[in-house]
């Protein structure tokens, strides 16, 4: 792999510091709040061991060494009901606008349809515009209200999709 080579793969336990800061980074950026988001979850600091569970997969976007964004499929928490949630999904700058938010999406969703959820359902920022674009292409639909208790009770805008 040339160092300009991107990949979409599992995460590594190396990845861990590289995806905190750049989830991180893109949230400071989009002007997300600290508090009642992904920005405070203490998984942020230990993806591998996170996702390394039965039903839960996390993938990042790999430029050479660097991690320049992912996402991650999970049961929605605390909810009773056979649904996934997509997580922190996020793209560093250099990884906008070259199909990868598509690639990823694919990726999560056919892991999520395999691991025989019947739902997947997420929660966005109302200003995340490509974000909602994105979700809405690949048939996620608006709902009125949170499902489960993320503890992300500063994201308003919420989205299911039948798998």
């Amino acid at each position: 792999m040339g160092k300009d080579t991107i990949v979409i793969r599992e995460i590594e336990q190396k990845d861990d510091p590289k995806i905190a800061k750049a989830i991180r980074s893109v949230l400071i950026e989009m002007g997300v709040p600290k508090v009642g988001t992904a920005y405070e979850d203490a998984a942020l600091d230990c993806m591998t061991e996170t996702y390394d569970q039965v039903r839960k997969i996390y993938f990042v976007v790999a430029k050479g060494d660097r991690i320049i964004g992912g996402a991650g499929i999970s049961p929605l928490d605390n909810y009773e009901g056979n649904v996934c949630e997509l997580q922190k999904m996020y793209f560093m700058p250099e990884a906008r606008g070259k199909g990868l938010g598509s690639e990823m999406m694919q990726k999560c969703l056919v892991f999520a349809k395999e691991a025989g959820f019947d739902q997947c359902y997420l929660e966005t920022m109302p200003y995340m515009d490509d974000a909602r674009k994105l979700y809405k292409k690949v048939g996620f639909e608006f709902i009125d209200e949170p499902m489960g208790d993320t503890g992300h009770y500063s994201c308003s805008v919420w989205m299911l999709k039948d798998l």
